[in-house]
């Protein structure tokens, strides 16, 4: 069975088109609430609850985290930038898991995968120390050789297949193309002894197909699901999104 990661970052998004200036994250006129959000997607069946605590703060606030870290009821991943202050956040927070992205002010989402084989030394000094406090770690990257490889010599237990250009391609000529990429990296890393978990862009038509990917353990998802919630409300948008990627255990 394939778990489901629900990204919470996006909720926090609306919340910030509103009510950026406002000293507090919760309560009075301020919603909507992102842990509470968490809380009701769990209770649907969500296995983790992603979230990104990005170095301009766009969305999920610190106040954020520290309240979810209280009530979460599953396993909190930590989206985070591979930096000194980020890592001594993490290691504050003691998270279940860390998944080290790239991160661009300029970027909506994040875009890409992380370069591992370039950031080498910077990378396995974030992997270390994650691993010393006994938080779990997970390396963002493309389904790229090199990048796969690398993600193994550092030791990172767990790697999370970017998916963005595949979805991106999902209704064009390269989808094949982008797909079997994927399908190569997936079995690369689980070669490598990896976890494989995969993200971004998945959505309620597109997962009919990344959920056949070899080895898959995890999806995480956020964009798709808020965007239903909207109109199903959460627990159903989870609930939904679990169908579809295990259709069999339903």
């Amino acid at each position: 069975m394939i778990l489901l990661g629900v990204n919470i970052d996006h909720c926090a998004t609306v919340r910030q088109a509103r009510y950026r200036g406002y000293a507090e994250t919760v309560g009075g006129p301020v919603e909507p609430d992102p842990v509470l959000l968490a809380t009701l997607a769990e209770r649907a069946g969500a296995d983790g609850i992603t979230i990104h605590l990005r170095e301009d703060r766009r969305h999920i606030q610190e106040r954020d985290v520290h309240r979810l870290r209280e009530v979460a009821q599953t396993r909190i991943n930590l989206e985070m930038a591979c930096t000194p202050a980020m890592t001594a956040f993490a290691l504050a927070l003691k998270p279940e898991s860390v998944c080290l992205v790239p991160e661009s002010r300029e970027e909506i989402s994040t875009e890409g995968g992380l370069d591992v084989v370039g950031q080498r030394e910077r990378v396995r000094t974030v992997c270390e120390a994650m691993r010393k406090a006994g938080i779990l770690v997970s390396l963002f990257i493309d389904a790229d050789a090199a990048q796969i490889a690398a993600s193994a010599e550092l030791g990172a237990p767990w790697v999370e297949l970017h998916t963005g250009a595949w979805a991106n391609a999902y209704y064009g000529p390269k989808r094949a193309m982008e797909f079997a990429r994927l399908v190569a990296g997936a079995k690369q890393a689980h070669a490598a002894g990896l976890v494989v978990n995969a993200g971004h862009g998945i959505n309620y038509v597109n997962v009919a197909e990344v959920r056949t990917l070899p080895h898959v353990h995890e999806l995480n998802i956020g964009h798709s699901i808020i965007s239903r919630a909207l109109t199903t409300g959460i627990e159903q948008a989870v609930r939904e999104m679990k169908a579809q990627m295990n259709p069999v255990m339903n």
